[in-house]
């Protein structure tokens, strides 16, 4: 009699064994490049408002306003935090600090995805046109679980945006807990 195909208990029950183990050591990893993911979209959002932003300040000739915000009417301090995202919009009024109005082109908006803090040192970014010197800094997208997976994006005084895993000095990011 021919023996029939397939597999005993005993090695159904390793096979789940083994798959186990591997599903258990691969879902702390997945988790991070998942998170890995998240962050790039989110700075590489920022370098695209900065982008936005700069050229759109040349174009028309007209100071363009870079803010965290929650409303996308007030812009709220990123020195403290941008937990709701940002937005880009053609500063008319010259209000100190900026707000946009109803007359105000709203330009571009995000959320971001990013499980972390995001942390600058200015309160906003402000993009003038050609010749005139615009707002520098540093946007750093914080990690919440390794230092060494956070990145920032720093602005120059031209508008020009990069992304780094360094402070523009050099030293390592520091993120302080904002909780």
């Amino acid at each position: 009699m021919p023996r029939l195909g397939g597999f005993t208990l005993w090695e159904l029950v390793w096979v789940l064994a083994i798959a186990g183990v591997l599903l258990g050591l691969g879902v702390p990893s997945f988790r991070g490049v998942l998170q890995d993911g998240r962050r790039t979209a989110d700075v590489n959002a920022l370098v695209l408002a900065v982008q936005i932003a700069r050229s759109e300040a040349a174009k028309r000739g007209r100071n363009v306003i870079l803010c965290a915000t929650r409303d996308r009417v007030r812009c709220d301090d990123l020195a403290h935090g941008a937990p709701s995202g940002w937005m880009v919009f053609v500063d008319m009024d010259d209000t100190e600090p900026p707000r946009r109005s109803g007359i105000e082109t709203l330009l571009y908006t995000h959320e971001p995805e990013i499980v972390g803090t995001i942390i600058g040192n200015r309160p906003y970014f402000e993009f003038r046109p050609p010749l005139h010197r615009s707002t520098n800094g540093t946007v750093t997208f914080c990690s919440p679980t390794e230092a060494s997976r956070s990145r920032a994006v720093i602005v120059s005084y031209t508008g020009r945006p990069r992304a780094d895993t360094r402070s523009p000095d050099g030293k390592p990011l520091q993120c302080a807990d904002l909780s």
